[in-house]
């Protein structure tokens, strides 16, 4: 049998726990080492599935990797040459994409098969090649991606959507070609951020870092550098629920705080209102947990977009949270139409939820919650069932946990030392 979890729900979570660095930082930084004429020494990486997953497509491509600490990782990326990506690794991983880029830029060419990853609806890739080709690079597709672009130009790039992991292929790209580069419309998460700053660490010249518009004076030599990954934002969101929905009182440290604005805002509409000082995070117990109605008296609506707006990646959790709160709330998920498919799994133990369509949900709460046997679709929803089976009265069994492993660093051993009950069955 594959490995699960069994949780006994119930009781408050008490403590500190340190949140770990950002995966979604990790992963392009990690490909960025394919740029550096040198060693790349990256500190708090989170060890977590998608991460080795990451360095073992690296390491098939020739590069060296070498674990300096728990969290802290070394590579040399000089010995990697040009050949077509490994489909079964790129298969379990989306990220791969990422490696296009960086690829394209030191080798002019790049074969890499469609990557994988969480199924929550379709995510187009159009944007990252659309940027690609209009730095110079020619795109064929057909069962596989093939790039070619010897010489890359800057050029003034107008993205058709605020892509994530579009940008930060155009970024790594962008640096590389001749001339300079401006990216509009640009995502700006605090992950997208960290590569921009890990390039600039490099030797690269990027103004606008936090911004939609990047300006990139390419064609500068990149050698190694060390960088620490930031605190992952949406394990810190993550944690705030777990705090709220069992009552407990947890201090998060170190947080960075201009990364939590929307987040603690979104909280904040549920009557959860953590405390900042300093790079320390408190969620105190007895939170208010009631929904705070529009003027009027109308329902509120919690939606996501991207950055600077409710990240979506903390949407699954926080509807676990509003399940316990006092009040009607409507979530709109616009990122992904096949996120909130889950929330059917929360209804089988006792929650009170409506599924308006793919993107829409109206939840009434607050309802107990009662354990059952329910399974992990994706990272993000994974959390969010072991949010909701830490919350409910009796004991729940959570498969697929390989989903939440992907993206949550031992995540039963570091609830456990709160206090939570999970035991983790291999067998």
């Amino acid at each position: 049998m594959a490995p699960r979890f069994q949780v006994r729900g119930g009781q408050p979570l008490r403590g500190t726990i340190r949140p770990a660095g950002n995966k979604n930082a990790a992963l392009p930084i990690l490909c960025a080492s394919i740029l550096a004429d040198g060693l790349l020494e990256l500190d708090n990486i989170p060890r977590i599935r998608d991460v080795e997953t990451m360095l073992a497509v690296l390491a098939d491509l020739g590069a060296v990797i070498e674990w300096t600490g728990p969290n802290a990782v070394r590579l040399d990326g000089r010995p990697i040459r040009p050949k077509p990506l490994d489909p079964r690794l790129c298969t379990k991983i989306r990220a791969s994409i990422l490696l296009a880029g960086p690829m394209l830029a030191r080798f002019g060419t790049v074969t890499l098969p469609p990557p994988g990853g969480d199924v929550i609806g379709r995510r187009r890739v159009d944007t990252h090649f659309l940027a690609l080709e209009q730095l110079g690079a020619s795109v064929t597709v057909g069962d596989r991606y093939e790039l070619e672009g010897r010489a890359l130009q800057g050029a003034d790039i107008f993205l058709d959507e605020p892509s994530v992991t579009g940008t930060e292929n155009a970024l790594m790209a962008a640096v590389a070609a001749k001339g300079r580069t401006v990216l509009r419309n640009a995502a700006c998460e605090p992950h997208v951020q960290d590569l921009a700053r890990c390039l600039v660490a490099m030797g690269a010249r990027i103004d606008g870092i936090g911004s939609n518009v990047y300006t990139i004076e390419g064609g500068l030599p990149l050698g190694g550098a060390s960088y620490a990954i930031g605190p992952d934002h949406i394990e810190i969101g993550s944690f705030i629920g777990l705090a709220a929905v069992t009552n407990g009182e947890l201090i998060i440290d170190p947080v960075r705080a201009e990364d939590l604005r929307s987040t603690l805002l979104g909280f904040e509409r549920l009557g959860i209102r953590p405390r900042i000082d300093g790079t320390r995070l408190t969620v105190a117990p007895d939170q208010e947990r009631r929904v705070r109605p529009d003027l009027g008296g109308h329902v509120p609506k919690l939606e996501d977009g991207p950055w600077p707006a409710f990240p979506a990646d903390v949407m699954s959790t926080t509807i676990v949270t509003a399940t316990q709160c006092a009040g009607m709330l409507l979530v709109f998920e616009k990122m992904f139409e096949s996120r909130l498919f889950f929330v059917d799994k929360l209804i089988s133990m006792g929650a009170r939820i409506v599924l308006c369509d793919p993107h829409r949900a109206v939840i009434s709460g607050p309802a107990p919650l009662k354990g059952g046997t329910v399974e992990s679709p994706d990272i993000r929803a994974g959390m969010a069932m072991l949010l909701a089976a830490l919350a409910a009265e009796g004991s729940s069994t959570i498969h697929n946990i390989g989903q939440i492993e992907r993206g949550y660093e031992r995540i039963d051993e570091r609830l456990t030392a709160l206090g939570a009950d999970i035991v983790r069955l291999d067998g």
